[in-house]
């Protein structure tokens, strides 16, 4: 990927140790940014530094729960500290619903997945955005979902954090434009990642919404054909693209 402005930037990506969050990590690497790694899941974000350490990257890594500040404030400190600097942000770690109706959706699921969907980047952003102000560049890029477009993709609370998302990009854009800020979002289709739905069978909101993600979706996409659109909004490439939320989906969008 030619021209992408990322040679020694530094980079922060969440969710990753696996799936998405990993792919972009290690396409940024490629391109020759410094990347911090961030996920709950220690021994795997350890393993995503250990490939881009072995194909040449600079990397690091800091395990917990985006969701708690402390974790949050460590993350910016960390990669100040290491990089000298936050260039880029990727919004990308986020939890699955069960697919409830809201009728059916517990308080539990409810508030842990807006949680981690929506307030945990929104902390993120909040913390990085003084070191990007300071600089007078940046770009922070989200991973929303079908589900921030439409209706019939997922749970209550998963649908409701998406389109939470997709307002923030958008707030952000406008906001921060004349401060050298770029925020966007990809919405990201079926995609072959370790996220599971523990659904029930007979619950009323994934006898509803199967029927509809079956007659209209297109093939599974790859985490790595993710990554490349996150790497593209995060790059220079993009650089006069600001406020957009960018279907990566095969065409379900169009549907």
């Amino acid at each position: 990927m030619g021209g992408t402005g990322l040679e020694g930037r530094g980079v922060v990506v969440t969710g990753a140790a696996s799936g998405i969050g990993r792919a972009t990590a290690l396409r940024f690497a490629q391109e020759g940014a410094k990347v911090l790694v961030a996920d709950l899941d220690g021994a795997g974000a350890e393993k995503t530094v250990e490939e881009m350490g072995a194909a040449g990257g600079t990397a690091v890594v800091v395990v917990g729960d985006l969701s708690d500040q402390h974790v949050v404030d460590s993350v910016v400190e960390r990669a100040v500290e290491v990089f000298g600097r936050v260039d880029v942000l990727v919004n990308n770690a986020g939890i699955m619903d069960r697919m409830s109706a809201l009728g059916e959706t517990e308080d539990a699921e409810w508030e842990r997945v807006i949680r981690v969907n929506l307030t945990a980047p929104f902390l993120l952003t909040r913390a990085v955005l003084p070191h990007m102000l300071a600089a007078g560049r940046g770009s922070i890029v989200f991973t929303a979902s079908e589900a921030g477009l439409r209706g019939g993709s997922a749970g209550a609370a998963y649908t409701a954090s998406k389109h939470g998302i997709v307002g923030l990009v958008k707030n952000l854009a406008v906001m921060y434009r004349g401060q050298g800020i770029r925020a966007n979002a990809v919405a990201p289709g079926p995609t072959a990642t370790n996220i599971r739905v523990d659904a029930g069978q007979e619950a009323h909101g994934p006898t509803v919404i199967s029927p509809l993600i079956g007659a209209n979706i297109g093939r599974l996409g790859s985490a790595e054909e993710q990554a490349d659109a996150i790497v593209y909004l995060a790059s220079d490439a993009a650089s006069f693209v600001n406020g957009a939320v960018l279907p990566v989906d095969d065409g379900w969008a169009a549907v």
